[in-house]
């Protein structure tokens, strides 16, 4: 691109300056005089418009330069005046007017109301043909437009060019932050920053002006000026945006090549997270896939070291920890399986210790392994794990409204062998504990009868059991109020103590007395019996697994 295209397209807008306009060989020739506006000659033209008629302020849109000879102004002063007014009011860009017949100069009153409205006013000294300075002006708007377009795609070539290169996002970003001399920035749709490229005022890293301007006010609307660019993604429907370009104007201002020119690269910017997602997706799967292999004894835990080291796991001496989160069947995998490893490889890295993340659809699970310095560490990195993996499934999108939050299931710490048979008891109790209350993590040990229990869930002799047990209090359940079911619930939870029982239920103790006695005498047991809660207790751990 030339400097002499540069010079006759005002990049600020689709159009030309006034400037330009009057330098044209078409009102050059009339032997322009600028009466009124003369610093505000930078004005962009946008179209032209030549007529006669009073009330031609209702025919524009605003940026017009306006061709006349004065017709249609009054011959009164106030009437002029207010021609002018409109005018201004309207945003057209100039009023240009040529003398001859109707004014061989111009009112004082059109001239002062022009000045104190700032409306640029030139008056021509010489008739000039109007039909040739519309076409003259609107060839050079024309040829700005191809101008800003070829800007553009310049910009696209580069990116791509950059692509082929072996680059990726980032420098893609740098391409755009240079043309624009402003700093870029890549967001998520909820608004957290995945990458920054150039500089912000004096050199400022363009993190601290996202914190300034974006990151605290990720809701608000950004600066005027600004460049958003939604960045498109596959997903349900049309539509669907996976990231989206933000261009600050914090060092100056931005033109509309910019916005072209984001365009074209959130095109770029699409094909490169749609490849990188189904590489990290193809790579989260592979990760599964060792971890099953490992669970599921196709991997010798003498072998194992050696292939993790592969997939870039190097923990220190100390145990393995095997982690577990299966996901609901209220669980939609949203953006995809890729979205849900990259959130919760994220929220891992605050944990400081060496993580093994894995994915595996069919299954609806996320298996982990990390490594510990001691196993005394257990209790605390499982907490921290857990809440990692439900605020990754948060951050991907995969929680819909009132579904069941996903299990996670702690194994025990210890070797390679420990985690491969520690991976295969989480990944089978995360199935068992579907539908127990809610807690952040299992203890893989303390749900064994519940995995029993879920192994025999197929067993007729299962639904046998919770029918002799408290299958007369179900019946009472089913037909009767209030239920009975949770008053005995609570009570074995309490071991039989009935002031918590009472206070856990909002009950007083007389109506919690009756409600024990009414459960003793539809079982014609004693709860007090040892073998009687044990069997009740199971029975209650069991009904969730039969009709």
């Amino acid at each position: 691109m030339d400097s002499r295209t540069d010079h006759r397209f005002d990049s600020r807008s689709a159009g030309i300056t006034v400037q330009r306009a009057l330098e044209l060989p078409g009102l050059r020739g009339g032997l322009p005089e600028v009466l009124a506006g003369g610093e505000r000659l930078d004005r962009t033209v946008r179209w032209v418009h030549a007529g006669e008629v009073p009330h031609i302020a209702s025919l524009l849109k605003g940026g017009e330069l306006l061709l006349t000879t004065g017709y249609g102004l009054g011959t009164r002063p106030a009437e002029q005046r207010a021609f002018v007014r409109t005018l201004a009011e309207r945003g057209i860009a100039a009023l240009v007017i040529e003398l001859g017949p109707r004014f061989d100069r111009l009112p004082a009153a059109l001239v002062e109301t022009a000045r104190t409205t700032g409306l640029p006013l030139v008056q021509l000294h010489r008739e000039v043909a109007f039909v040739t300075v519309t076409e003259e002006i609107h060839t050079e708007i024309v040829n700005g437009h191809y101008a800003l377009l070829q800007q553009a795609e310049e910009v696209h070539r580069r990116c791509t060019h950059a692509l082929l290169d072996g680059g990726g996002i980032p420098q893609v970003l740098g391409i755009l932050a240079d043309f624009g001399d402003n700093p870029v920035f890549l967001e998520t749709t909820d608004g957290r920053l995945l990458y920054a490229a150039g500089e912000g005022p004096q050199g400022a890293d363009p993190l601290q002006v996202w914190e300034g301007l974006r990151g605290p006010h990720k809701d608000a609307s950004p600066p005027a000026g600004s460049v958003l660019v939604d960045v498109p993604g596959s997903g349900p429907g049309a539509g669907a945006v996976r990231a989206r370009l933000v261009q600050l104007p914090v060092r100056g201002p931005l033109a509309p090549v910019h916005r072209i020119a984001a365009e074209r690269a959130a095109g770029v910017l699409a094909v490169v997270l749609m490849q990188a997602r189904q590489e990290e997706e193809l790579a989260a799967r592979g990760r599964g896939d060792f971890l099953t292999d490992l669970a599921e004894g196709r991997i010798a835990a003498e072998d194992a070291p050696a292939q993790a080291r592969v997939l870039g796991f190097r923990p220190a001496a100390g145990p393995l920890l095997p982690v577990v989160m299966r996901l609901g069947d209220g669980i939609s995998p949203g953006g995809g399986w890729a979205v849900l490893a990259r959130a919760v490889a994220e929220e891992l890295t605050s944990l400081g210790v060496p993580v093994l993340l894995g994915v595996r659809p069919v299954e609806g699970r996320v298996p982990v392994l990390l490594g510990l310095r001691s196993e005394s560490e257990r209790p605390a990195v499982a907490d921290r794990v857990a809440a990692a993996l439900r605020a990754g499934v948060e951050r991907a999108g995969m929680q819909r409204p009132g579904a069941a939050p996903p299990v996670v299931v702690v194994g025990m710490a210890g070797g390679w062998a420990a985690a491969s048979a520690g991976l295969a008891h989480a990944a089978e109790t995360a199935t068992a504990a579907d539908g127990l209350p809610d807690r952040p993590w299992y203890d893989a040990r303390r749900l064994d009868i519940d995995l029993l229990l879920w192994r025999l869930r197929d067993h007729r002799d299962l639904a046998a059991f919770v029918e002799r047990a408290i299958g007369p209090v179900r019946e009472h359940d089913r037909r009767s109020r209030p239920p009975l079911l949770p008053t005995l619930e609570t009570y074995l939870a309490h071991a039989g103590r009935k002031a918590e029982t009472a206070r856990e239920l909002h009950l007083n103790r007389q109506t919690l007395y009756n409600r024990l006695a009414r459960i003793g005498e539809l079982l014609g047991t004693d709860l007090d019996d040892p073998q009687t809660v044990l069997a009740l207790s199971l029975a209650l751990r069991a009904r969730r697994h039969v009709p």
